[in-house]
């Protein structure tokens, strides 16, 4: 039988975006605004760190001593922080022992089939706070050994896998053999510069490519080869000469989780320094289709490390007064202090917050506090770590009390209710992040309708709250959506506008289809995207020919989903020919979707190909292991 809920699995990700291509490059390096902003051509070549010494070797030398630069290195004793002297590591789920022999560093520990074995170690991520160690398997495939050392602290090995999954056995997505740890696909497009990576169906091997390991010049400022040929401005992107939102899509593509637009292997279309990351990527935020994020508070702040993006796009210092991470942080390049800060940590505040600053005790009701204290309090979890909550909101007693969210106050007075305090000195200050809480907390769901309401109408909220909002409306509230997310579809940003027809998609809301159908048209290519899905799941007769035309434009033929949906549609009519082209599409540029692959094995078996069926379903549960379909029809 044919999976039809793979529309549903489509559907689930049709916000994820594609770019329209970037007109000419702009004539003179310049403070552009926003919308005036050109990126530069996406065919520039990356030219690699060494071109950008002969120039710059200065900028160069300090950049080779900044932790972006040891992103990722090779396995040598100049780079390796962990200790590898017999040492022994035993979590609930697994063992491993790290040994140095000569120059090789090895781990011992037991693989997929339960044997214990030794892994040469090649390359090592990261070093400033964590380090990974990577080993390469006969394939291609570098594979993240199951335990890291951790450097701050009491410097001692840990299994962060465990700690965020629980208990991982050899059949888990994430046990350390899996593709979910494979780092060719999970962390080289942020720990490399000018990332290649390039997989082969038919032999199963992997093959990676870079300009340059780390965070290298390019990361930053874009492929270099024009630059170093023409030595003009105009062929270079300086982060502090570009619109806000195209200086924060720099840091934040690896500053928060996200999913590309474009498949791993279509380097063609691969984000660029200088273009917009709502073009190239989609934040990872509170609800990702039907799943509910284990990482974000009950109001909507990111709780566990590395989203600083996502925060940052929730803070009105950015919203309303521009601030980026270059505001307070400097590049790797420059002279700064502790985590690339600029100076003291109250300098950036101050800046746009005299008057506030000037007020001093009559504010903070303390004697000695720094404004990050507790507007940026350390509430943030790592390993063994709490990190900055970059929201930069005020303190919120309420949503502590009704929805468990931490408060900066807690971080001191652990043992103390302040929320009287809060009350008094503070009136009203936290009225947004309560509004947020009673909208998004699942506890308070049954309630949330009027919130969720509020926060979709409000034109000056952030996007991507916004959009989670509207699709929580969607799930929670399927009679409701239409009344109200119609009339706000016609927003004046893409995501909003694309997330609320996605919204409609989750409600069923078929009677608001010809609302939807306009945005067939829509400038953004995502919004297009997601109304052609929308529509054609409500098998609306709009919807496959606006497939059709993303799958054969030149500029959105990359895109996976709407192959997809093309091919479920063209097998449920009987057309197998074109099922099997669409899939054959969908799957060259994303041959590691699970779902594709069995789908792909199920047309096999609908034509008496059983044996190439099998390999279908066998291969999906190398990428998949616990996949119930491919499982199922297997027999297992």
């Amino acid at each position: 039988m044919l999976r039809r809920a793979l529309v549903a699995v489509v559907l689930l990700a049709a916000c994820r975006r594609e770019a329209v291509p970037p007109p000419a490059r702009p004539a003179a390096h310049h403070e552009a605004k926003a919308e005036e902003w050109d990126a530069l051509p996406s065919r520039d070549a990356f030219a690699g760190s060494a071109a950008c010494k002969e120039c710059h070797e200065k900028n160069y030398e300090r950049w080779t001593h900044d932790w972006h630069s040891r992103a990722l290195r090779e396995a040598t004793p100049r780079d390796v922080v962990g200790r590898f002297d017999h040492a022994h590591y035993k979590g609930r789920s697994s063992e491993a022992w790290m040994d140095r022999r000569g120059d090789r560093y090895v781990m011992r520990t037991r693989g997929r089939e339960g044997k214990l074995s030794d892994y040469d170690i090649a390359w090592v991520i990261g070093g400033k706070r964590m380090q990974d160690t990577v080993t390469v398997f006969d394939d291609g495939r570098w594979q993240v050994l199951p335990v890291y050392f951790h450097v701050t602290g009491r410097g001692e090995w840990v299994d962060y896998n465990e700690a965020k999954q629980g208990i991982v056995t050899p059949d888990h997505p994430f046990f350390w053999t899996n593709f979910q740890r494979t780092a060719n696909k999970e962390c080289l497009d942020c720990h490399a510069t000018g990332l290649d990576t390039r997989y082969d169906r038919v032999t199963r091997r992997w093959t990676t490519t870079f300009a340059d390991a780390g965070v290298a010049c390019e990361s930053c400022h874009g492929p270099g080869a024009r630059h170093a040929e023409t030595k003009s401005k105009a062929d270079i992107i300086h982060p502090g000469h570009v619109p806000k939102d195209i200086a924060l899509s720099i840091c934040g593509r690896c500053h928060g989780p996200r999913e590309p637009v474009y498949p791993l292997l279509d380097i063609k279309d691969r984000f660029r320094p200088g273009q917009r990351y709502d073009d190239k990527y989609q934040a990872l935020v509170i609800v990702d289709g039907l799943q509910r994020s284990g990482e974000f508070f009950a109001d909507g702040r990111p709780s566990a490390s590395s989203f600083e993006y996502q925060a940052l796009l929730q803070s009105r210092c950015y919203r309303i007064g521009g601030a980026t991470c270059l505001t307070c942080h400097t590049a790797p390049h420059k002279e700064h202090g502790a985590n690339e800060m600029k100076s003291g940590v109250n300098a950036s505040c101050v800046e746009c917050h005299k008057n506030v600053a000037a007020q001093g005790a009559a504010h903070t009701h303390h004697r000695s506090v720094a404004c990050v204290d507790c507007h940026m309090p350390k509430l943030i979890s790592g390993v063994l770590d709490k990190f900055a909550d970059h929201t930069i909101d005020v303190p919120n007693a309420q949503n502590t009390i009704l929805h468990g969210v931490p408060n900066a106050c807690g971080v001191c007075h652990k043992d103390k209710d302040v929320s009287q305090s809060i009350a008094q000195w503070w009136p009203n200050s936290g009225a947004r992040r309560s509004n947020l809480a009673n909208a998004i907390d699942e506890r308070t769901s049954a309630q949330s309708l009027g919130p969720l309401t509020t926060v979709l109408r409000d034109l000056e909220e952030a996007p991507t709250l916004r959009g989670a909002a509207a699709t929580l409306l969607g799930q929670r509230f399927r009679a409701d959506a239409s009344t109200i997310l119609v009339p706000l579809l016609n927003d004046r940003n893409e995501l909003v506008r694309a997330k609320f027809i996605e919204a409609l998609g989750y409600a069923q809301a078929r009677d608001t289809a010809d609302a939807i159908a306009p945005f067939l048209n829509d400038p953004s290519v995502q919004v297009r995207e997601t109304a052609a899905l929308v529509l054609a799941s409500f098998n609306d007769p709009r919807g496959e020919p606006a497939l059709r035309k993303l799958a054969d434009d030149p500029a959105t033929r990359a895109l996976f989903r709407p192959h997809v949906m093309l091919s479920i549609a063209a097998a449920n009519r009987g057309d197998s020919e074109t099922a099997t082209r669409e899939i054959d599409a969908a799957l060259a540029q994303a041959p590691y979707v699970a779902d594709a692959i069995v789908f792909r094995a199920d047309l096999d078996a609908r034509r008496g190909d059983m044996a190439a069926a099998r390999a279908g379903w066998e291969e999906a549960l190398r990428f998949d292991p616990r996949h119930r379909g491919a499982r199922g029809r297997l027999g297992k």
